[in-house]
């Protein structure tokens, strides 16, 4: 299990050439991947209800199953619980959460899981080092589908990999100098179940 601490910033879609030109990445190479998560939950929406996402991510030839617990998020700062690992898209083997009571809840729920709703999006990312902090900064962009609705994504997430967790303010302070972002609360798995119930 892992702790994700990051910051996500609405980003208005004219100014994503603005932030690839910015000062700050000239030092880094970024690299461009294109994702699809498939997240899971039963009929009635039971791990929403505990506030954990289910996701299967594909990227390239390689499956990861993900678990995210909701932890605390305010002003689009985030920290989650999070515990990802390789599984084929035909299993759901939750052995590896070392949380003995997710892991049960998840068993239980396990033959009521199904499609809920699915994000695919182009992530451009750069790892960069800020103010003592390594952070990688991703530009997320794509779309979350239901099967008769979707929503855009345009955003920019910036993660802490190592260092003091007040690097990702001090990024964000210094690129809404030229930027117009805006913090992002809601995670997309949150957006998606929003759209899934027509909210």
């Amino acid at each position: 299990m892992a702790q994700e601490i990051e910051l996500k910033l609405a980003l208005p879609v004219r100014q994503a050439p603005c932030l690839r030109q910015h000062p700050l990445l000239a030092g880094s190479q970024p690299v461009k991947r294109c994702i699809r998560n498939i997240y899971l939950d039963t009929p009635d929406q039971q791990l929403r209800q505990h506030r954990i996402a289910l996701r299967r991510r594909q990227l390239g030839p390689t499956w990861l199953l993900t678990v995210k617990t909701s932890g605390n998020a305010e002003a689009g700062l985030s920290r989650r619980q999070e515990w990802e690992y390789p599984q084929s898209p035909d299993r759901l083997d939750f052995t590896p959460i070392d949380s003995a009571p997710l892991r049960t809840l998840l068993e239980t729920l396990a033959p009521q899981l199904q499609l809920a709703f699915r994000t695919d999006f182009v992530r451009t990312a750069w790892a960069i080092r800020h103010d003592g902090a390594h952070i990688e900064l991703a530009l997320d962009q794509g779309y979350i589908r239901t099967r008769n609705r979707r929503a855009p994504i345009h955003e920019v997430e910036l993660e802490l990999l190592d260092g003091p967790e007040s690097g990702l303010a001090s990024l964000a302070t210094r690129l809404q100098q030229t930027l117009s972002l805006a913090p992002l609360t809601p995670s997309k798995a949150a957006r998606g179940f929003a759209l899934l119930n027509g909210l």
